[in-house]
């Protein structure tokens, strides 16, 4: 077991020495957006359906819901509901298309790398060329990546969020 978490440690540290500084950058990105994300899942799956069954209890509770005011009391209740649920999911859409971008930051500073091995050495040795290469391509690909693992849930989110807004509004009639 410790001989396999060694050779995953090494795996991964071998693909960050091959892309470069960037796919520090990328890491932290892809660690704070699944952070919110968890924590959105976890808000909307677990700690929301609580809150709602006690706005819904206390809606149920009140003797007057036919009213302007209970109206308005009804719908800053749904509106607060709906903030809530869609609390960060701007930021981690951010994160999201965030990461592509910083993954052409790593293109472009390893393609420097292999212009500067040009000028230094010549086109003579494709080896340190190479190194370049990867250290243009590896970054590319760990951001698109990372965007796409975070896109899906993203907008999974929102459409989760829309919905359990418009199921709370349906569970609190207007009489």
């Amino acid at each position: 077991m410790l001989y396999q978490l060694e050779d995953l440690l090494d795996m991964v540290r071998n693909f960050m020495n091959t892309g470069g500084d960037v796919l520090y950058i990328i890491a932290f990105v892809l660690i704070v957006m699944w952070t919110y994300i968890i924590e959105r899942i976890w808000y909307q799956n677990f700690t929301f359906p609580r809150d709602s069954r006690k706005m819904i209890a206390k809606w149920t509770a009140r003797h007057d819901v036919s009213s302007w005011s209970a109206h308005r009391i009804r719908d800053a209740w749904i509106s607060q509901s709906k903030e809530s649920l869609s609390q960060y999911l701007m930021l981690i859409k951010t994160l999201v298309a965030i990461c592509p971008m910083v993954g052409l930051l790593g293109t472009v500073t390893g393609m420097i790398t292999v212009f500067e091995t040009m000028a230094t050495h010549g086109t003579g040795n494709p080896r340190l060329m190479a190194a370049g290469i990867s250290m243009a391509t590896v970054p590319t690909m760990a951001g698109m990546v990372a965007a796409l693992s975070g896109l899906f849930i993203s907008t999974r989110l929102e459409a989760n969020a829309i919905t359990k807004t418009n199921q709370l509004a349906d569970r609190m009639p207007r009489h």
